[in-house]
């Protein structure tokens, strides 16, 4: 009996969560979050400092793969050990969700009404899950507060408390390399800078939010950061940047004009004049100088945005709603965004007068019109752009845009 009751207790022990093989999965949110699920899982999608997977394996403090699109999935292989957990990486870790998910046992499934948060599977189990996992597994009702991806608008609509909270876990127990004295700062303890990061004759203002600026970034002269703001690895902050609260950009970014509300994923430049608010511009994008996007009707209605799972303009009850650009898309000098606009995969965008809400992947053109990307040249400017970073433009990542060429061919021609 003693014997049967230690096994009972050992069993029943919370999971180490060192120990455990973690599987972020897309769930129901994907094709909502066009197009920038195009090319990544949404776990990769970047809301605050980090994305949703550097959030979750910050707070495990180990490593996890993605279940995904099979056409992705040479790039973001799935690793299966006995035992997984499988994880909605649409939705942004906290404690309480740790906490229960370290307490499922084999065939438990967390569950937020009817959303699935995570499920505890063998290994030979994950090839034969269907969409519907809790017809014969036991739920367990969460008790926290669900932060979830379901429409390109909530990455705008989260990021601000998102920067907040990931600087805090960031900088937990750590220090800040020293400002130089030069920079004019309020509330200099609410500011954070990696090793590496230059600040010249900047402005830091961190009284209504922290600023997070990260390792071997550089801040020129005259830039202003009014936090909450995150500025990633590598990225620069040009001379005279106005970046407002609410802002973040991921590394290797250049950032110039002015910015509000808005999230640039990583390896993008938006580095002159122009203003970028409540928008979000993907990887490997570049807006030209002076480019501005409208982020209010100048009615005040609700802002309508494109929806590839609905095929059509939906409401996003905001009024404050700006550009959501997909990867490898750029706009030439003067470029004029209407409020609420959807740009796709590898558009090229240019000319007078403010484009139309929709531009499909792989469009080329104006207002006067547009016509279809020449698919090898787009591969020879990505792989350009790759080497200009000392990055490698695998072959994985040319099979995924050639996939998504062909998925969008019916886009294109609507317009």
């Amino acid at each position: 009996m003693r014997a049967f009751l230690f096994i009972f207790m050992l069993f029943n022990q919370p999971i180490n969560h060192t120990t455990m093989n973690y599987i972020l999965f897309g769930g129901q949110s994907r094709d909502h979050l066009l197009p920038f699920t195009f090319l990544r899982p949404i776990a990769d999608i970047r809301v605050g400092i980090m994305t949703i997977r550097e959030k979750w394996e910050t707070r495990l403090r180990k490593k996890t793969s993605s279940l995904t699109e099979p056409y992705l999935a040479e790039k973001y292989p799935m690793i299966k050990e006995y035992d997984n957990i499988l994880v909605n990486g649409s939705i942004i870790p906290d404690d309480t969700l740790l906490k229960e998910i370290g307490r499922l046992q084999p065939n438990q499934t967390l569950i937020s009404d009817d959303i699935l948060i995570a499920h505890r599977v063998k290994a030979e189990d994950i090839e034969n899950l269907d969409h519907d996992l809790l017809e014969d597994v036991e739920p367990l009702q969460t008790q926290s507060t669900i932060r979830k991806l379901n429409h390109l608008w909530d990455i705008v609509v989260l990021n601000e408390k998102q920067i907040i909270e990931d600087f805090h876990l960031i900088t937990m127990r750590r220090k800040s390399q020293p400002l130089p004295g030069h920079v004019r700062v309020i509330a200099p303890e609410s500011v954070f800078v990696e090793a590496g990061a230059r600040i010249d004759l900047a402005v830091v203002n961190a009284s209504e939010g922290p600023v997070y600026i990260g390792k071997n970034a550089h801040i020129m002269d005259g830039a202003v950061l009014k936090g909450p703001v995150g500025i990633g690895e590598g990225s620069i902050v040009r001379m005279g940047a106005k970046i407002y609260g609410g802002s973040s950009a991921g590394p290797y970014c250049k950032v110039g004009g002015e910015m509000q509300s808005s999230v640039i994923f990583g390896y993008s430049n938006k580095a002159h004049d122009g203003f970028l608010g409540h928008s979000v511009i993907g990887e490997w994008c570049n807006l030209g100088a002076d480019t501005n996007t409208s982020n209010l009707k100048i009615n005040y209605d609700e802002v309508r945005l494109w929806n590839y799972a609905e095929k059509s303009f939906v409401g996003t009850g905001l009024i404050f709603c700006g550009t959501f650009m997909g990867d490898h898309s750029k706009c030439g000098i003067n470029t004029m965004f209407n409020t609420g606009t959807v740009v796709g995969v590898n558009a090229q965008v240019f000319g007078a007068g403010f484009m139309r809400n929709f531009i499909p992947s792989f469009s080329w053109g104006s207002t006067a019109g547009f016509s279809t990307v020449d698919l090898d040249k787009a591969m020879v400017l990505a792989k350009r752009v790759h080497e200009r970073r000392n990055l490698e433009f695998a072959k994985a990542d040319e099979d995924i845009l050639r996939h998504i060429f062909e998925y969008t061919v019916g886009y294109r021609k609507i317009i």
